[in-house]
């Protein structure tokens, strides 16, 4: 556990006692004092205190009654009779242990009252006031309140109590912490979380070190001399005071007993004797959720009765916070989990094309969102590509999108057409509720025509950037979004010739409060151009740096909206690599489709598989003719692995299953699960398509 050393000196008046760190000054040497007259036998009250700018009773001058908070010693003297041209007196700060503010006094007895220094053992400290301590409580609540994780309210903590309160903090906490209305099965372990002291080498007063079990050099912390866990027992001493809630002195008969089952063995002799420590629990909304232990040198003046008030509430509101934060943790966590399972895990590798994609929540508060992206292979080596954006930035919002994106990939599995798909996804919105709206496109590109395919539901258009640097909006339909209902979509068939780069991305990249959506999608529209001058005109720019340059439009700050953006690098497949036959269902398909298969490997220099492709084509085209009333299809696909793949009019798709000894068929699907690379069955409108593919 790394130790957080606070400096101990003095702060100015008026600054902020939990700012321990700023405003210090040196503690100026007391003034010579006059000579003190003697006290009457039987006196036990101190003299009046003046302030600043007062004149000090003496004989002669008239003095109140002793009002006492804690004992006769805190006597208070009546105001005297204002001074109209006296200065107003500095404000009072929250004075740090083991000294006090410094004011300039005149006295002796006064300044040693003050400060606390040269009062023998037993006298209250400096924070005696029921002012002082309110002041302290609430700047030191004030501070723990500013944190919202879980190490900045412990560290609040820590840097208001040490050196204003203690002169060292240990902090325990739960491990695990629990989270809302759940019951840790498992034993009550504290682990310690964070210590923090006033450093050796930094105390100038000659104050000397917290006693340790043996002589330790200076830099060693509190944590390298205490149990890093320790296991509460049930019925336990620990556990006791810690069921007791309220904090307690060291020097009590339970903390006694606890401290060491808290430290470690060994470890209490930390704990100075007398009121010099106090052990606190931490209790959050429902349960105890730590212990927090004050410590003071045993040179300075001990904790008072009020001290524990003091402590009892810095760890109330440190337990509070606490348990906030570890809701707000757990909050965060199911929203970043919850995005991160609706969205892809990986983007598909699809033949004839890149792919890469990046997502930005809204900002870090607002970690979820409508904001999806889709990759989805489809038969004939064919993708679709679908970017979309529900409404708002909810859980909400992301279970929608969780649900049409499901929709999406099943509908992309039956084979749709752009524009029905669009269709199927405004019913399921309407169905969903009805104010369920979102706003998607889905383009389906195929590398062996060179060809897209897109359909728009309100949408922003997307940007195409042709391998010569030249970057061009798409004219495609805007249509209406999805979830208003009678609406009819319309697809558009355009030109992707290879080289080129398609961009799709939700309206936060290009629309915000600065910039309206058209003026954004032409800066996108100059962005994608100038990178792509930097490659040159025959070299693409590299497909993940492109996507970098385009957030970096973005500019520093939050944004208005989150960012969905896929990027598609058209590579295509050449004429010179695809061969494409159309067979007759009949008897004798299998043997012309052997040997059109050992044609096209000889063409493409791919002799070593012939024997496995002719097996595996004459399978699968045998099942096809079998019930198959129209022409079968085979297309040979070479690519970085061969491809083949036998199209025909039945839906019903084919179903591995072992065959018996004594079955004359069934091993068709047997001989292709164990001989190819991986395969496949597609249903689509007009049949199925079974595919296979084997390593060049």
């Amino acid at each position: 556990m790394t130790e957080h050393p606070t400096s101990y000196e003095r702060p100015q008046p008026g600054a902020d006692p939990a700012q321990a760190r700023g405003a210090l000054l040196r503690t100026p040497q007391p003034q010579p004092q006059p000579q003190a007259q003697p006290r009457p036998l039987g006196a036990t009250a101190l003299p009046a205190q003046a302030r600043a700018g007062e004149t000090p009773s003496g004989p002669g001058t008239s003095t109140s009654k002793e009002h006492s908070v804690n004992g006769p010693e805190h006597a208070q003297p009546t105001s005297a009779e204002p001074d109209p041209h006296r200065p107003r007196p500095t404000p009072e700060g929250i004075p740090p242990q083991p000294g006090a503010e410094q004011e300039r006094v005149a006295g002796a007895g006064a300044q040693e009252r003050r400060t606390g220094r040269g009062l023998p053992p037993g006298r209250p400290m400096p924070m005696r006031r029921d002012g002082d301590r309110l002041r302290f409580v609430g700047a030191a609540t004030r501070r723990i309140a500013r944190g919202i994780d879980l190490d900045e309210i412990v560290m609040g903590l820590c840097r208001a109590t040490v050196p204003t309160f203690s002169d060292a903090i240990l902090v325990y906490l739960r491990d695990p912490l629990p989270v809302g209305d759940e019951r840790p099965v498992g034993p009550v372990v504290l682990r310690l979380r964070r210590t923090d002291r006033i450093p050796e080498e930094r105390d100038t007063e000659g104050f000397p070190p917290l006693p340790v079990p043996e002589p330790e050099p200076a830099e060693i912390g509190l944590a390298a001399l205490t149990a890093e866990l320790c296991e509460v027992r049930p019925g336990g001493a620990l556990n006791e005071v810690l069921r007791g809630v309220r904090p307690v002195f060291a020097d009590s008969p339970a903390a006694r007993a606890a401290l060491p089952e808290l430290l470690g063995e060994g470890a209490e002799s930390l704990v100075p004797g007398g009121q010099h420590a106090i052990l606190a629990p931490l209790r959050g909304r429902r349960r105890v959720i730590g212990a927090a232990v004050f410590l003071r040198r045993p040179e300075r003046l001990a904790f008072e009765a009020d001290d524990l008030l003091v402590a009892a509430q810095l760890a109330t509101h440190s337990a509070l916070g606490i348990d906030k934060a570890v809701l707000y943790g757990r909050e965060a966590y199911i929203a970043d989990e919850l995005q991160r399972t609706m969205l892809p895990e990986h983007l598909p590798s699809a033949t004839g094309v890149r792919l890469a994609s990046r997502y930005l929540p809204a900002a870090e508060t607002a970690r979820v969102g409508g904001d999806w992206y889709d990759a989805i292979p489809l038969p004939g080596s064919r993708v679709a590509l679908v970017v979309g954006d529900v409404m708002g930035h909810s859980m909400t919002s992301a279970a929608i999108m969780g649900q049409l994106r499901t929709t999406a990939q099943t509908l992309a599995g039956l084979d749709l057409p752009p524009q029905e798909v669009l269709h199927h996804l405004d019913e399921q919105a309407q169905r969903l509720g009805t104010d369920r709206m979102a706003t998607c496109l889905y383009a389906v590109y195929d590398p062996v025509s060179h060809r897209i395919t897109i359909a728009n539901a309100g949408h922003p258009p997307p940007v195409l950037l042709h391998l010569g640097g030249h970057a061009e909006v798409l004219r495609v339909p805007p249509g209406a979004p999805i979830g208003v209902g009678g609406v009819d979509f319309e697809a558009v068939e355009l030109d992707a010739p290879a080289g080129a780069t398609l961009l799709l991305y939700t309206d936060g990249l290009v629309e915000s409060r600065l910039r309206d959506v058209w003026t954004g999608i032409e800066q996108l529209r100059e962005k994608l151009a100038a990178t792509a001058q930097l490659t040159g005109p025959d070299h693409p720019p590299p497909l993940e740096a492109l996507c970098d340059e385009v957030l970096d439009m973005l500019g520093p700050g939050d944004r208005d909206d989150d960012i969905a953006l896929l990027a598609a690098r058209f590579d295509g497949i050449a004429p010179s690599d695809v061969a494409f036959w159309f067979l007759e269902p009949e008897d004798a398909a299998p043997g012309r489709a052997r040997r059109l298969a050992r044609r096209a490997l000889a063409r493409w220099g791919l002799e070593e598989l012939t024997d496995s492709v002719e097996l595996l084509v004459s399978e699968v085209v045998t099942n096809a003719v079998r019930y198959a009333s129209r022409p079968v299809t085979l297309r040979l696909l070479r690519t970085d692995v061969l491809r083949c793949e036998v199209g025909d009019d039945v839906p019903q798709l084919p179903r591995l299953r072992q065959a018996r000894a004594t079955d004359e068929g069934g091993r068709g699907l047997y001989l292709v699960n164990r001989l190819a690379r991986r395969w496949g069955a597609t249903r689509l409108s007009t049949g199925k398509v079974v595919w296979f593919e084997l390593n060049r």
